[in-house]
């Protein structure tokens, strides 16, 4: 089973007056990932699609052709898959690699097949995938969290020690507009980005997932620096960032989170920082 949910864009007098239950409506995707099936959410921000690819006893495939107006899938896009879940497999036009948790991948436009299988049904591979448009081919890549050395950022005085993986990234392999990564929290870190920024140029997605416990949750802040809001976010729920945003989180426990960008261009600094003291 497959199934697409549109979001509509919007700008930031749009939501100055949204309650709780319209932001929610608008940038909390709620169910990632559901047995058996491929849940996507097409954001008219910069046309990313994302989701959760979660196959248990029949491999899956993303069969998009009519919603996008091509002949097949990534015919004009590119794809990024990480592996959250138990071991699993990828088939890429008739080629076939495992992938165990934190195994990620990036696919090229113009591969015409991307099969998903689980090893375990009752513990299945949890593909969380991106994909953007894209105007060149580059090679596919598979990447291992193994292979990365991640950027360390963060304080513990300041709750915001983290481990940031660069899965498609300059550094690992190249891409159009594609950028996807994993941070992890260190013990006793709460924040992420944060001093917080925007990118103008880049819209943003998270998956929070990994949380230490049912009761725990992540507080995403978002909205322009001078006029903040907030979302209460679950184990495996993503979050739609405009590039107008601030996107930052605090945890009530531990959490990890990827997050994916596209945009103007692949410069992974190119934030502007906010002052802590134009945070309102």
């Amino acid at each position: 089973m497959q199934n697409m949910e549109n979001r509509y864009t919007h700008s930031p007098e749009d939501i100055r007056h949204y309650s709780t239950e319209e932001l929610r409506r608008e940038f909390l995707v709620e169910k990632v990932f559901a047995p058996g099936e491929i849940s996507l959410t097409y954001t008219h921000n910069d046309r990313m699609i994302f989701g959760g690819v979660t196959p248990t006893e029949e491999p899956l495939e993303i069969i998009l052709t009519k919603e996008l107006g091509v002949d097949y899938f990534l015919e004009r896009r590119e794809l990024g898959v990480i592996n959250i879940g138990g071991a699993g497999s990828i088939t890429i036009d008739g080629e076939t690699e495992p992938m165990k948790k934190q195994d990620g991948y990036y696919i090229g436009k113009e591969t015409k097949q991307v099969v998903f299988r689980s090893d375990d049904p009752k513990n299945p591979a949890k593909f969380y995938v991106n994909s953007v448009p894209a105007h060149h081919k580059y090679p596919n890549v598979k990447i291992s969290i193994d292979q990365i050395k991640p950027m360390e950022t963060g304080e513990a005085l300041s709750l915001n020690k983290r481990r940031i993986y660069q899965y498609i990234h300059p550094n690992v392999c190249e891409s159009c507009q594609l950028q996807m990564g994993y941070t992890v929290l260190e013990p006793g870190s709460s924040w992420n980005t944060m001093p917080c920024h925007t990118h103008e140029r880049r819209m943003e997605a998270y998956l929070y997932f990994d949380y230490a416990n049912e009761e725990t949750r992540v507080f995403h802040m978002m909205g322009k620096p001078d006029e903040t809001k907030h979302l209460v976010v679950a184990n495996e729920q993503a979050i739609i960032s405009p590039s107008w945003s601030i996107h930052s989180g605090v945890g009530t426990g531990d959490y990890t989170f990827i997050w994916s960008m596209c945009g103007e261009n692949i410069t992974y600094t190119d934030m502007d920082m906010v002052p802590m003291d134009q945070l309102k």
